[in-house]
This record gives C-alpha cells, sequence and structure tokens, in this order.
C-alpha cells in the first residue's frame, strides 16, 4: 500500500516504509495529534515521537519489542499527555528539547540542544531548535542515504502555514525565521513534512506560499 501519511483517531496506523526505517503514524486523542514510530530495519531499535494521548494505542503500536526512548517534540501537554504511561511501561528514555524540558511533567533523561543527534538503532536524527510556537521546540530531521530528507515537525510547520504563535509579532517572525533558515534554505523540496496534527505534506508544496504567510503574519 502507498503511504498517503492521512490518518483519523481510531483507525489504523499508516505505515511509510523506506529503505533503512519504517514509520508509523498514528492519531490519538482529542486533539487529533499524530504520534510516530520509527523502527531501525538493521537493529528493529525503535523510537516514539510525542506519547500524545491514548497509552493504550500507543502501546498497541509499539508492540513486543518496545522503544528505547521517546521524544516530545514540545512541552504542550498535549503532546505528551500519554508520556508517563508509556514511560512506566516500556522504561524508555525521554528526550525533550532543553528549553522546554522544564514545562513537561515527566523528567527528561535527555536534553537536547540544537544540531544535535538522536540514534534510533543505526539511524541518526539531527535535532533542530525552534523558537516561537514555545521557547524549546524541536524538529527531527532524517536525512535518507537512498532518498530524500524527512522531518518531524512537531506543531512548527503544517500543510498552509507555521504554528500558532497567538497574535506574537516577534513570536511569529522568530519561527518563520527559524523555518526558513532550518528547514526551507537547507533541505530540497522533496523533503518529506510529518506534522504533530493532520496531513503530511512537502518543502515543495509549501515553498511558494512563504511570502503570503510573511504577509499575513501567521
Amino acid at each position: 500500500m502507498t503511504y498517503s501519511g492521512a490518518v483519523k483517531v481510531g483507525g489504523p496506523a499508516d505505515v511509510h516504509e523506506l529503505a533503512d526505517l519504517i514509520v508509523s503514524k498514528v492519531a490519538v486523542g482529542p486533539m487529533d495529534n499524530n504520534a510516530y514510530l520509527l523502527r531501525c530495519r538493521t537493529t528493529g531499535e525503535q523510537l516514539l515521537i510525542d506519547a500524545a494521548a491514548e497509552p493504550r494505542t500507543l502501546l498497541r503500536l509499539i508492540g513486543d519489542d518496545g522503544i528505547a526512548s521517546v521524544v516530545t517534540t514540545h512541552r504542550h501537554r498535549d503532546h505528551w499527555g500519554a508520556l508517563a504511561d508509556v514511560v512506566a511501561a516500556t522504561g524508555a528514555r525521554t528526550y525533550a528539547g532543553r528549553y522546554d524540558a522544564e514545562g513537561i511533567e515527566v523528567p527528561t533523561d535527555v536534553l537536547v540542544e540544537d544540531g544535535e543527534t538522536v540514534q534510533v538503532g543505526r539511524v541518526a536524527l539531527t535535532a533542530r531548535h525552534m523558537v516561537g510556537h514555545t521557547p524549546g521546540s524541536i524538529v527531527l530531521v532524517y536525512d535518507d542515504p537512498h532518498g530524500h530528507p524527512h522531518v518531524f515537525t512537531g506543531d512548527c510547520l503544517f500543510p498552509g502555514g507555521v504554528g500558532n504563535t497567538w497574535k506574537d509579532a516577534e513570536a511569529f517572525a522568530s519561527l518563520l525565521r527559524d523555518v526558513e533558515t532550518k528547514l526551507f534554505d537547507a533541505l530540497p523540496d522533496e523533503t518529506w513534512i510529518y506534522p504533530g496534527h493532520g496531513r503530511d505534506t512537502t518543502l515543495g508544496e509549501e515553498r511558494p506560499h512563504l511570502p503570503e504567510w510573511r504577509t499575513r503574519g501567521w
């Protein structure tokens, strides 16, 4: 089956099979959050991005092999509501951006800085720090050696715009600048975007709209 990234709460996961990595996307909770399970094909090690809600759904997705780690993209509760239960069930190490960890009630084992690497088996993900939606949001970039990059953006980038900055002009300018310089300027149009809510997109699909976003201010 071809991966579309279209999932709904209560429905099955959609699976994106890459050469070295398997990405399983599921929607959970009242705010329709996306959670992503990454599995290294070589080692079988697994990593979860955003234990958002519905721990039983997430643990069923994880399966008997467990997970080595959970990365929380940012401090908003809808992205870590199931974190305590998932960690208790799996013993996974927790990762979050250095400047958002204080806002996450579950202790963070590894404070992630801009440009640092998070491993899942033999696959390396590069964390990029984005300021605006929260002080310490991180996105994870997988530069697939067999194809184009893949980016897990949390609430920093969606189809149609950057994340909510609540009409704060300074926060919007900061987030747009980080998204432009660290994603659009650094990565090709084919880059696949996995957001924290809703459907997937690509940088190429969104790039023509950057001037529009800048003009409207959100």
